[in-house]
Parts: C-alpha cells; structure tokens; sequence
C-alpha cells in the first residue's frame, strides 16, 4: 500500500503595493505594505528510500531564489503583478513554482494575521 503524504513549508517576504484601480478612499488603493506569509502544501508518495516525501532543501533551492526577487520589492513593478493582489501573487507564484515541484498542490498567502487566500492550480 502506497504511502502518501502532505507536507507544509512556510516563508516570509515583505513588500509593498497599491492597489490604484480602486476607489481613491479605499485603503489599499494607497502605497502600503505587508508581511505576507506564504506557505506551500505538496502532496506525494513517500520515497521509502529517503525516508521522506520530497527534500525541504530541494524545496528551498527553487523557492527562494523566487522569493527574493519580491522580498522588500514594490510588487506593482514586477511584471505579472500589475494588480498585486493576494490572488494575483498565488497565482503568479503556483505558476513558476509548480513546473520545478509538481507535488505542489497548494499555495496559501495571508497578507495579515486574519486575512488569507489560497490557490490549487
């Protein structure tokens, strides 16, 4: 019987955007920032061999190197995320990262501690 697995991996990057499409009285039409957490969920069968289903440092190698081109960035110049929402930035991260990891399933970004959303592909 296969043994299959899900398994998370969290990361934080600051940055900031506005939302300038919006209403000028709507907050996030104003240049602000946000601690975004980001975590992934990668779902797969466990290599018996390895004793573990994918390899966090492999996980890490392509992530980062994403990760740092928005790290203290104004997303609105990154082209991709001309409206960077929540949403705009799961997608555009599921979209480079899923071809390097195809166990990815999942991504997750809370832009505060009581506001996330999520994205599957």
């Amino acid at each position: 019987m296969s043994k299959n697995f899900e398994i998370k991996v969290q990361y934080r990057i600051e940055a900031a955007r506005k939302l300038s499409y919006l209403p000028p009285q709507h907050p996030c039409a104003q240049l602000h920032g946000h601690s975004f957490v980001i975590s992934l969920f990668l779902y797969g069968p466990w290599n018996e061999e390895l004793a573990w289903m994918r390899d966090y440092h492999d996980i890490d190698l392509v992530v980062r190197p994403l990760l740092n081109t928005l790290d203290h960035r104004y997303l609105n110049d990154i082209p991709g995320l001309e409206k960077p929402t929540s949403e705009s930035l799961c997608i555009y991260l599921f979209d480079r990262i899923k071809p390097q990891i195809p166990e990815l399933q999942k991504i997750t970004i809370a832009e505060t501690p009581t506001t996330e959303c999520s994205y599957s592909g």
